[in-house]
């Protein structure tokens, strides 16, 4: 939908998400594994955070981040996941000026939180495995909150001043965003005025954050394979080289699909291959932290048994 204003343009008030544009046999099959990927994404996270809040041998600074993880994944698949549902199932595949601001924003205010908060989590573990008998009093309960307030005040205001400027845009042209959600790229591409200031800064804080939070994952982590490679125990090293390429592969996933689609220049890229590239992060990322990060883990195992004894056997 268009409206006129007094120099008669059509300003923009809604946008229209082209998304996958597959035949409908094939629309109702992919509504089908996002919707069970999504509700799995949900229980796994909720567990997670459920187990932590009920369990006394999880409260420990890393299982505190990994709540914090877990409560940042459900927003973040919250902020696109159910529009994107409705749009599979639906003709009307529209979303309001207001909406498509409100998601948009929520998408990389979240996406940029958890970048932050997963360096944040690889530096918790450098701490606990590097310097283990300092570990209690290096990450006690005001700097884990610190840490954590810290990764959602740097999410805020590394994103809300470029979605401010980019929603001041005169958008009078086409409203069909090509992607299944309001990316800014694309969007940016709708607008009638001169952008070319706006798409370098969102480049710029792109990169600083993304940098400077692979900066410390990677640092963290080679730190931490070097101290493993000085163990003694082989057990021991097992152990961590496999909770390492755990966590490596899901931090792989998420930092290189966000460098692809923000940092990198996207000339003779096509749309197709950034929506596929974008389900890594908005949908396949969140699923897998759960996974990985907590319910392979043997504490959360005990913790996930004794609960589910309590509820089978209450006393």
């Amino acid at each position: 939908m268009k409206m006129r204003n007094p120099n008669n343009t059509q300003q923009v008030t809604e946008f229209i998400l082209i998304g996958f544009q597959l035949p409908r046999p094939m629309e109702v099959l992919l509504f089908t594994v996002l919707l069970f990927v999504f509700l799995l994404t949900l229980t796994g996270n909720i567990t997670i955070i459920t187990l932590v809040c009920l369990d006394q041998r999880l409260q420990t600074p890393m299982y505190f981040f990994l709540c914090n993880l877990s409560n940042l994944e459900i927003l973040f698949v919250f902020s696109i996941t159910p529009k994107i549902l409705v749009n599979l199932l639906s003709r009307n595949k529209s979303i309001s000026f207001l909406g498509c601001a409100a998601q948009c924003y929520f998408y990389f205010f979240l996406g940029t939180t958890e970048f932050i908060l997963i360096a944040v989590m690889s530096f918790d573990r450098y701490v606990a495995i590097c310097h283990p008998l300092r570990y209690t009093v290096i990450m006690d309960d005001r700097v884990c909150i610190f840490f954590v307030l810290g990764c959602w005040v740097g999410g805020f205001l590394s994103t809300i001043f470029p979605i401010i400027r980019l929603f001041q845009l005169s958008f009078c042209g086409s409203n069909a965003i090509d992607h299944f959600f309001c990316d800014y790229a694309p969007m940016i591409k709708l607008s009638c005025n001169d952008v070319h200031v706006l798409m370098a800064l969102v480049s710029i804080l792109s990169s600083v954050v993304l940098l400077l939070s692979l900066s410390v994952t990677v640092a963290s982590y080679l730190y931490i394979l070097v101290t493993i490679l000085h163990m003694h125990s082989t057990t021991g090293q097992k152990k961590a080289f496999s909770t390492c390429a755990a966590h490596i592969m899901v931090a792989s996933i998420f930092y290189g699909s966000a460098i692809f689609m923000y940092s990198l220049p996207g000339q003779g890229r096509s749309q197709d291959v950034q929506k596929a590239v974008a389900v890594l992060t908005a949908v396949v990322t969140p699923l897998l932290n759960p996974f990985i990060y907590s319910l392979r883990n043997k504490k959360v195992k005990e913790a996930f048994r004794d609960c589910v004894k309590r509820k089978r056997f209450p006393q």
